[in-house]
């Protein structure tokens, strides 16, 4: 556990849109700030995971972003753009020349999306979770959970769509996993009942494309996901992280789409391994030795 410290939370305005951050500060820190980027509807209190296991090596920093949390609703288009637009705000903020940056599912967009445009500025990247492709399938999945939102029908929306980012296989093994089903329901009926802008964040989240395109050199970079991810599989995140130079690649064993929940603590042991450029080859639950990756194979979204 991280030591007891006392947290602090400031606000920042980019472009007229009203947001915050939250420093959990290390008093002896042996790498740069970890700044944390989730999902959709993952503010700044939705890691303490990363608390426990980063908070004695380094300043953890976590965000309601605009979209998320309490911070203002993003205004329609350029959801991407207005996003990096305040992570960078934030590392501003905290006076680091560098940060290490990690984006998990839709935060991981964000992330890839930061380092592509002030790649000087991270000094690791992980990225977890990739959406890096999305089947027509899928889209047509989501189409029917968003009918229900329209309906008046927010627990089935929550059924819907908390199922539809799991791997519901009985014959794949997931750690925790009616446990994580029954969590991320009742977090998608927490926040439709209690954010004032979380469908406007659902729906950007469901219906955007984010760009995995265009490749990235020379920040080191680490991209994992769960052996059984039915949003965008292993094999999928794989190809995207070549286009990453001299990336890594790893999967988490027993987890899908969700790994982040049902293996909470491996995976934040994972990314306070690679910030602070410690072995991975022992890291608990992956199911393969990671290795470098290579740049300039096929694109992501390539069938």
């Amino acid at each position: 556990m991280a030591e007891e410290t006392t947290e602090i939370v400031r606000s920042l305005s980019e472009n007229g849109l009203r947001y915050s951050y939250r420093v959990l500060p290390c008093p002896a820190p042996r790498t740069e700030p970890a700044v944390v980027i989730g999902g959709a509807l993952q503010g700044m209190y939705g890691w303490p995971q990363m608390d426990d296991h980063l908070g004695p090596l380094t300043d953890v920093v976590t965000a309601d972003l605009p979209g998320m949390g309490s911070a203002d609703p993003l205004p329609p288009g350029a959801a991407t753009e207005a996003l990096c637009a305040a992570v960078t705000g934030i590392i501003d903020a905290l006076e680091a020349p560098r940060v290490n940056l990690f984006g998990f599912s839709y935060g991981a967009a964000i992330a890839f999306g930061c380092a592509r445009r002030d790649p000087d500025r991270i000094a690791r990247l992980v990225l977890g979770g990739v959406p890096a492709h999305i089947s027509a399938g899928q889209s047509a999945y989501w189409a029917r959970a968003v009918e229900r939102l329209a309906a008046g029908d927010p627990e089935g929306f929550a059924a819907l769509a908390a199922d539809g980012l799991m791997c519901l296989d009985p014959d794949r093994h997931v750690h925790r996993r009616e446990l994580a089903r029954r969590y991320v329901r009742r977090s998608f009926l927490h926040a439709l009942n209690h954010s004032a802008h979380a469908v406007d964040s659902l729906h950007r989240a469901l219906a955007d494309r984010p760009d995995f395109t265009g490749g990235l050199s020379g920040v080191p970079a680490l991209v994992f996901a769960g052996e059984h991810d039915t949003v965008t599989s292993p094999e999928r995140q794989r190809v995207f992280a070549d286009t990453i130079e001299g990336s890594r690649f790893v999967t988490v064993g027993e987890s899908d789409h969700w790994v982040v929940l049902e293996r909470a603590d491996d995976v934040a042991d994972l990314v306070a391994r690679f910030f602070t450029d410690r072995p991975l080859d022992t890291a608990p639950g992956l199911t393969g030795v990671p290795r470098p990756r290579r740049a300039g194979v096929p694109d992501p979204a390539t069938p």
